[in-house]
């Protein structure tokens, strides 16, 4: 029931969905944007961003029909015409003056679609603006990654979907894997970006598609470690700055299938934490509310996850045959 928008009622909420990206600011105001499901009477790809102050749903931008196009104007300019095309499978991270942003998935460009998309936007939420800050406003586009570590205004990642991302505390967008585009064609990718609010620089991981993990020895970072190449991850960023990783559908040290193996990065090395380097491994549960050296979940993609103010990584559920759990490991904090 989407309502007039820009008001509260009491009525208001939007339609069932999944794949979906959220945000919380300041405030404490949940915002909701997109997604695959229903809008106000039939189901497809999503464009509408909502927000809930608590009380009440409130529609703010974006189509109430589905599979609609984007339009997204000059780049760089806000525009009350401004919009991203529906698509799922985003990702999302707020910065610290509250902007929304959000960078690809699978949906809908200006001109058709479904299909892999590399726009990157942000939503002002005093202004209420969308504005296209990079990327191309068309589908599949292979990634520009220049030189390893170097920033590049032509840097730009491909078209992907089902990645993971961080925001540090310098509010720089980290950005690493997924289903998408490499320097050429379609597949599952490693590629570590991030992007500083001016330029995109590829960091860590291959500029080409579906690469096997180098796990090194469990525990010690090195410059050769780096996670296979994963679509469905899920991670988390700890108070000292570490941004971890976990599980998947991807590569292993051999084979693809499912992971559970969880990973640091440190800024500059990867470290091989915890999990196994072989694919479509179980979870030993070991008892309920018992922590144990021995527990670890079993092989994932498409799962939930935080980390809380004691350092601790929640993992709630995901898609191998149906596993539903929720388990914390340990403490991150460093």
């Amino acid at each position: 029931m989407y309502g007039s928008k820009g008001v509260a009622n009491a009525s208001n909420v939007p339609g069932a969905r999944e794949r979906s990206i959220s945000w919380i600011d300041s405030n404490d105001t949940l915002w909701l944007f997109g997604g695959y499901g229903w809008n106000n009477g039939s189901g497809g790809f999503l464009n509408d961003l909502w927000k809930y102050d608590g009380v009440n749903w409130i529609w703010v931008s974006g189509n109430y029909l589905e599979n609609q196009l984007g339009t997204y104007g000059i780049k760089g300019m806000p525009n009350a015409n401004n919009v991203p095309g529906d698509r799922a499978e985003s990702i999302s991270w707020i910065d610290s003056n509250d902007t929304l942003w959000l960078f690809g998935g699978y949906g809908y460009d200006n001109v058709t679609g479904p299909d892999y998309l590399n726009d990157l936007w942000k939503f002002d939420i005093t202004s209420e603006l969308w504005t296209w800050v990079s990327g191309s406003y068309s589908l599949n586009q292979s990634g520009t990654y220049g030189t390893k570590g170097v920033p590049d205004a032509n840097n730009v990642p491909g078209g992907r979907a089902e990645s993971v991302s961080w925001i540090d505390s310098n509010d720089t967008l980290w950005l690493f894997g997924g289903y998408g585009f490499d320097n050429a064609s379609l597949g599952e990718l490693n590629d570590l970006w991030k992007y500083d609010s001016v330029n995109w620089t590829w960091e860590s991981g291959y500029n080409t598609k579906e690469h096997q993990g180098t796990y090194g020895t469990k525990g010690v970072a090195d410059a050769n470690n780096v996670p296979g190449s994963r679509k469905g991850a899920v991670s988390g960023i700890d108070s000292g700055g570490n941004f971890w990783l976990f599980g998947g559908f991807g590569g292993g040290s051999t084979g693809v299938g499912w992971l559970n193996d969880l990973w640091k990065y440190d800024g500059a090395n990867w470290t091989w934490v915890s999990g196994n380097f072989l694919v479509d491994q179980y979870g030993t549960y070991g008892t309920k509310g018992v922590a144990d050296a021995n527990n670890v979940p079993g092989g994932r993609f498409g799962s939930v996850s935080g980390i809380d103010s004691g350092g601790n990584f929640w993992l709630f559920g995901g898609q191998d045959n149906s596993i539903v759990i929720l388990m914390t490991y340990g403490n991150m904090t460093v």
